[in-house]
């Protein structure tokens, strides 16, 4: 896979670029609803892409080696499903065709997060929702469900 076609598996949802706290005691993650201070809340995108390890020395570039060894990737990332085995769902924009599609499922994190400057304690904001599927990004609307009387 060419770099160009592992970095378009992003789906542009913004869930890993939440900051997330980690138990010292229990090693569990837990999600915040705070973003990354790169990350732009309404278009779901990094500020500067190229040079977020300058701004945010701790960002990590995912690799399919590094892939192995994270633990806190949503879900719903299109790394973590195929590296699963999994298919790309409905709502990615290399299925849909529509780089709204992920937000329109409820998938991204526009309108859903802080930015990191305006949240104060990260664990003041801890939430579930980034590891979890939302319900409307489980079914395909475009397919049309038959039931029958019998």
């Amino acid at each position: 896979m060419t770099r160009a076609e592992w970095e378009s598996l992003c789906d542009g949802c913004g869930r890993c670029c939440l900051h997330k706290l980690r138990d010292e005691e229990t090693n569990r993650v837990v999600f915040t609803n705070v973003a990354c201070r790169l990350l732009n809340t309404e278009t779901c995108r990094c500020a500067d892409y190229e040079h977020r390890r300058k701004w945010v020395p701790d960002c990590v570039k995912l690799t399919p080696a590094r892939l192995r060894r994270i633990d806190w990737l949503p879900p719903t990332c299109a790394y973590r499903l195929l590296a699963e085995g999994k298919d790309l769902p409905w709502w990615h924009p290399l299925v849909s065709g529509d780089p709204e599609t992920v937000h329109g499922a409820g998938i991204s994190i526009r309108g859903r997060a802080l930015r990191e400057r305006d949240a104060g304690d990260l664990e003041d904001h801890c939430v579930t929702w980034p590891g979890r599927w939302p319900v409307r990004a489980r079914r395909n609307p475009n397919v049309v469900m038959r039931t029958t009387n019998r």
